[in-house]
């Protein structure tokens, strides 16, 4: 090899290690492949407004952080078919993948819970869990007409198998959760097309669904959950706040309360703490009613009860005002919620304890005010009559004095009474009392 060839092997040779800092560096720089970012809210406790609210603004945040999924921690008794198809036309309306996983152990997707499930673009189970019984219940929980009944079913029935179609899932196991309100378990709703996927936990899940295709609002959309950064959201105060006092017992207890702290304050002007604190109540009542099934008649008659009672200490009738309250806030509690069945209503044994308590007291107050009328006066000239005292001076017609109730009185008497001798008043008028000899 000639010396003009070795040059050109010693300058290539050196262009060559100079330039390994420069790769090495290009190397470092490379950001390095991001994680999927999955969304995870939990949604545990019934389906109302409230927790619809919650699920639409979590899918909203899923689209602007650009999640890859969202999951939805699901266990629920069931709720409002308003709210439930509130959710999932945000579901169906999402670009990101919703994925329903009914969890942990021990949990259930029952009745609007199983129509939510089904609605998922994936939808997955723990392996003891269980989804169905979907039948719908009557306005106030009790038997429908024939009609009525045929009606809300078929149009229950219609909507869940037209859910189980669009993500290819078992129609006629859909339909018989409404019809026969069949429920089943999480094995035996995988081996029958009711869900996707049976995991143990959250992270599985994630891993075994990654590749799988699923269709949302903007398209087919291949799902990247592998090793996917979790970002779990909870609900924030208001949402907690307002899911506690939709409670419909709580609601229930709030606006009592209200209604009682105005009362006492317009019976008693000017105590201020009972009407501070029935107003605070029954703003948070009235808050609370804007998320359940009301029916005003109930609240109306509630409302009756209070004015009957109000009269009830300013009219003396015997306590008949008092037991129409009572009747009108029995039968007002009864009708204060008039649909959603068994998981909207009072609870029996809460209006049977307010009545109860309300009924007692009333008991305690007419008692007392009776008590009170046939008590002899203790003040003024009527509280004079009856009492005892001396004579210190002769009383006659034309007048003495006698000592009474420690005092000096000008006296005059049908009789003549004799200094030192016992007296009883008869009457008192201004300064001076009629006085008669002591038996």
């Amino acid at each position: 090899m000639s010396n003009r060839h070795l040059s050109i092997c010693a300058l290539a040779l050196a262009a060559l290690i100079a330039l390994v800092p420069l790769v090495r560096a290009e190397v470092a720089n490379t950001p390095a492949p991001s994680r999927p970012d999955v969304l995870v809210v939990t949604l545990d406790g019934i389906i109302n407004p409230v927790a619809s609210e919650f699920i639409l603004k979590k899918l909203d945040d899923a689209e602007e952080m650009q999640a890859d999924a969202i999951v939805i921690e699901l266990d629920t008794p069931g709720g409002l078919m308003e709210s439930m198809r509130r959710m999932i036309k945000g579901m169906n309306a999402s670009t990101v993948p919703v994925i329903v996983y009914v969890s942990p152990d021990g949990a259930r997707a029952a009745s609007a819970g199983a129509f939510i499930t089904l609605a998922a673009h994936v939808a997955a189970m723990a392996p003891q869990t269980n989804i169905g019984a979907a039948h719908p219940v009557s306005a106030g929980g009790g038997e429908m007409d024939e009609t009525m009944s045929d009606k809300v079913t078929n149009d229950a029935v219609a909507y869940i198998k037209s859910l189980a179609k669009a993500h290819g899932r078992n129609e006629q196991w859909a339909e018989d959760a409404v019809r026969k309100s069949i429920s089943s378990t999480a094995d035996e709703a995988l081996e029958q097309n009711v869900i996707d996927i049976v995991a143990p936990n959250l992270r599985i899940l994630l891993d075994e669904i990654h590749g799988m295709t699923v269709k949302t609002a903007s398209g087919e959309v291949v799902l990247n959950t592998k090793d996917a950064n979790i970002v779990r959201e909870v609900m924030g105060l208001r949402h907690r706040i307002l899911d506690i006092i939709s409670n419909p017992n709580i609601a229930y207890i709030l606006m009592m309360l209200g209604f009682y702290g105005l009362f006492f304050e317009l019976t008693n002007p000017g105590a201020i703490f009972p009407g501070v604190v029935g107003g605070i109540c029954l703003i948070l009542a009235f808050y609370a009613f804007q998320t359940l099934p009301v029916n005003y008649a109930g609240v109306l008659l509630i409302l009756l009860a209070v004015v009957l009672f109000v009269l009830e200490t300013q009219i003396t009738s015997h306590g008949a005002l008092a037991i129409g309250g009572l009747v009108a806030m029995f039968f007002g509690s009864l009708m204060l919620f008039s649909e959603g069945g068994p998981l909207f209503r009072v609870s029996i044994s809460v209006i049977a304890t307010t009545t109860g308590t309300t009924a007692l007291f009333f008991v305690v107050v007419v008692g007392l005010v009776v008590r009170a009328h046939k008590r002899k006066p203790t003040t003024g000239n009527e509280g004079l009559v009856g009492l005892e005292g001396k004579s210190s001076t002769i009383v006659d017609k034309d007048g003495g004095t006698v000592h009474v109730h420690g005092e000096i009185w000008s006296a005059y008497s049908d009789e003549q009474i004799s200094a030192g001798e016992g007296v009883l008043v008869e009457s008192a008028n201004g300064l001076k009392m009629k006085v008669r000899k002591k038996p």
